[in-house]
């Protein structure tokens, strides 16, 4: 039977099998349309209009931008598929913009990337992909997905500097079982000389590195746009309720920060702890951000319970290592009780759960962080 499946694990010849292609406008996914074209894939490339751009962020590293949008058009051109502009702007700033700002102002550390994800790009797109009658949703991220008897699961990507299974654990099992993700079993380079032999003009296209809404990396800039009465002084306290000093505004810190703090003591001094409610930040030393257990919430499951049940990897930030741990498991919630010491953890950043077989590290699920 399995002779019979396509190279996305469909049952249909790829001359049957309609495709939609999320196109940002850089090389990967650039990459994988033409990849699904030159396979013989009937390929519609979609591009997400998420801003109104300015000067400011036509001209910034990000991704999204007028800028992106003309160069996957003149790619969908190239490869002679068809191509449509989906205008979101709206559905951004409620879904993604607005839960960045309310998330630094409660004192917590967002991932707007993967709140995209969650509700523009996987739940959005994916009902107008269906109304396209699509059999599946293609893009260019790093990951890797497996299907077998019609289940997909998510695995790390083998290019481990570009792998993205942390931002997508939020992904839902229908989403999954519809998405593809073909650059997972690639490295960055291959995916460029893919580009090149397909005569993409973004073949060497630099990669986006800002998040697409914070020109320059500025994320005061964005909340002071949008909540210009966010920026309120405030106390700065050590561990002991002493006063040391005053701060222009928690937006201005993250968990375990240690510059423009702007107070000394005997040792360097981190973010311990933000509280919102009071308006106040705690600092003290490194020692002080040392955390072995993790609260979660809004749990996605994406794997048997039972696979729960023994030892599992996490990673507790997008640029962290996996760290053996196991979980105690409530309806709604959970604890993650690490086997090693961890620093810095902050509420708003996303647990996403892993375990290793023979195909590599699959993505059991995760949540979100929350205070203890």
């Amino acid at each position: 039977m399995n002779e019979k499946l396509n190279s996305i694990g469909l049952n249909k010849e790829p001359k049957n099998t309609k495709v939609v292609v999320a196109m940002s406008g850089g090389v990967d996914s650039s990459t994988v349309a033409g990849i699904m074209k030159k396979e013989g894939y009937k390929v519609i490339g979609v591009t997400l209009k998420l801003s109104n751009d300015n000067q400011e962020t036509f001209q910034s590293k990000q991704c999204c931008t007028g800028q992106d949008i003309m160069d996957a058009k003149r790619v969908a051109n190239k490869l002679d598929i068809d191509h449509k502009i989906f205008y979101y702007q709206d559905k951004f700033k409620k879904g993604v913009i607005d839960n960045f700002v309310d998330s630094y102002l409660k004192g917590e550390t967002p991932i707007p990337c993967v709140q995209c994800n969650q509700t523009v790009k996987f739940n959005d797109l994916f009902h107008e992909t269906k109304k396209l009658n699509a059999d599946a949703l293609i893009t260019g991220h790093y990951v890797k997905s497996i299907t077998v008897d019609n289940e997909t699961n998510m695995y790390k990507a083998i290019d481990e500097k570009r792998d993205q299974s942390y931002f997508l654990f939020n992904t839902t099992r229908e989403q999954l079982n519809f998405l593809r993700f073909p650059l997972g079993s690639m490295l960055k380079n291959e995916t460029r000389e893919v580009a090149k032999r397909l005569n993409l003009n973004v073949a060497d296209k630099p990669d986006s590195q800002d998040i697409c809404f914070v020109p320059n990396g500025n994320y005061s800039s964005v909340i002071k746009k949008f909540r210009p009465d966010s920026f309120q002084k405030g106390n700065i306290k050590d561990i002991n309720g002493k006063v040391l000093g005053v701060h222009e505004g928690i937006i201005n810190f993250t968990i375990g920060q240690r510059r423009g703090i702007k107070v000394s003591d005997k040792e360097p001094l981190y973010v311990i702890e933000i509280n919102a409610d009071k308006n106040e930040i705690v600092v003290g030393p490194r020692r002080y951000l040392i955390q072995k257990k993790i609260k979660l919430k809004n749990l996605n499951i994406l794997c048997k319970l039972e696979e729960l049940k023994d030892d599992i990897l996490v990673k507790v930030r997008s640029t962290g290592k996996l760290i053996k741990a196991n979980i105690d498991l409530n309806k709604n919630d959970a604890y993650i009780n690490l086997k090693e010491d961890e620093y810095g953890i902050s509420p708003g950043q996303a647990c996403v759960f892993y375990s290793k077989n023979k195909n590599g590290f699959k993505v059991l699920g995760g949540g979100w962080i929350t205070k203890n």
